[in-house]
């Protein structure tokens, strides 16, 4: 798999240069057409553009089957290429569309925003969601390259950093306890984010090379998920107060701590480190009492799970981390129960 951090103008060239497709798509999404097809347009030979709505919540077959109308009705062959401009969303979906269409055409990821540099893009993980279950739908295929460029980072929101950053968060908490000490000590404002977009890359490719499944240690790359994509399936009808990817994930890792401390996997000091830290980024999520049975329900939808047993990844150290542990509902009651107390 080639992950390129460079300008986007020359790697794009560069990659193009060394191949010959019959025909090109890109995809964007209404925020991506907008702020970042302009930076890439002049870069492209002749190609088609599809457009669709921005949002998780057009993440979704119907969402799909505009994508491969499109793709349809341009006459694309299978020796097209697909670019996927964008987050998380249009790069799991847009590599998800391509890998599906006539059993598969090469695609690319140009990822925009900072949690799809740091974390989506890499690895070939693509899916949809399915009557509310985040990512229920999905294939492992490896794009034909990841290209990276911070400059999209100037298109975002404070939020979508925040919530990029989270993704950096875990990758340290997983595999560098260096880091996540180097980390934890300055502001988000003072974060060296290049640095750590290709620090995050690197550790993310390692584990994948490894186990490009997920049938062992990839699985630590779901640090903070189980809890925390409960959570964001949760809230993701409810309008303003749906969460963003990475403040779902980071109330996820706060919660999976204090999982890992009640099973002495790791001391209180730890403990206390990894939830001031996040609190001091992301705040705190008002979870009511009487919603944490609906979120436990939605973790038998997690995709590490084995029968009726939920599997948790949990560190066993800052810069470790074990899986395949099975939790109980009652831990996970009492582990919301902490965050919000």
């Amino acid at each position: 798999m080639s992950v390129i951090i460079s300008p986007i103008s020359e790697s794009l060239k560069t990659f193009l240069e060394t191949k010959s497709y019959s025909k090109i798509i890109v995809l964007t999404d209404t925020n991506t057409k907008r702020f970042c097809y302009p930076v890439i347009k002049d870069s492209l030979p002749k190609h088609t553009l599809i457009t669709v709505k921005h949002g998780e919540e057009n993440k979704n077959l119907q969402t799909c089957e505009q994508i491969w109308s499109a793709m349809t009705e341009a006459q694309l062959d299978r020796h097209a290429l697909m670019i996927n401009l964008g987050g998380g969303v249009i790069g799991d979906m847009g590599g998800f569309c391509a890998a599906t269409y006539k059993r598969g055409i090469d695609f690319i990821q140009i990822p925009t925003t900072l949690l799809s540099q740091v974390d989506a893009s890499v690895g070939g993980k693509l899916g949809i969601d399915f009557q509310g279950f985040k990512n229920h739908l999905g294939v492992f295929t490896l794009p034909n390259a990841v290209l990276i460029d911070p400059v999209f980072l100037e298109t975002l929101s404070e939020r979508e950093k925040r919530s990029g950053f989270a993704e950096i968060l875990k990758h340290c908490l997983i595999q560098d306890g260096e880091k996540w000490q180097e980390i934890r000590r300055k502001d988000l404002a003072d974060q060296d984010l290049p640095d750590l977009i290709a620090h995050s890359v690197e550790i993310k490719k390692k584990v994948v090379e490894q186990d490009p499944t997920e049938k062992g240690l990839r699985k630590i790359l779901n640090f903070g998920h189980t809890l925390g994509h409960a959570i964001e399936t949760f809230f993701l009808p409810q309008g303003k107060k749906r969460l963003f990817h990475g403040e779902a994930i980071a109330t996820g890792m706060v919660c999976e701590s204090y999982i890992a401390y009640t099973r002495g996997l790791i001391d209180e000091r730890t403990l206390e480190q990894v939830e001031e830290f996040i609190f001091s980024i992301y705040g705190k999520v008002d979870i009511d009492v009487a919603d944490f049975d609906t979120i436990i329900g939605l973790t038998l939808q997690d995709k590490k799970n084995k029968g009726k047993e939920v599997r948790f990844s949990l560190i066993n150290a800052a810069g470790s981390c074990l899986y395949d542990i099975v939790v109980s509902k009652n831990e996970m009651k009492k582990a919301l129960e902490y965050y919000k107390g």
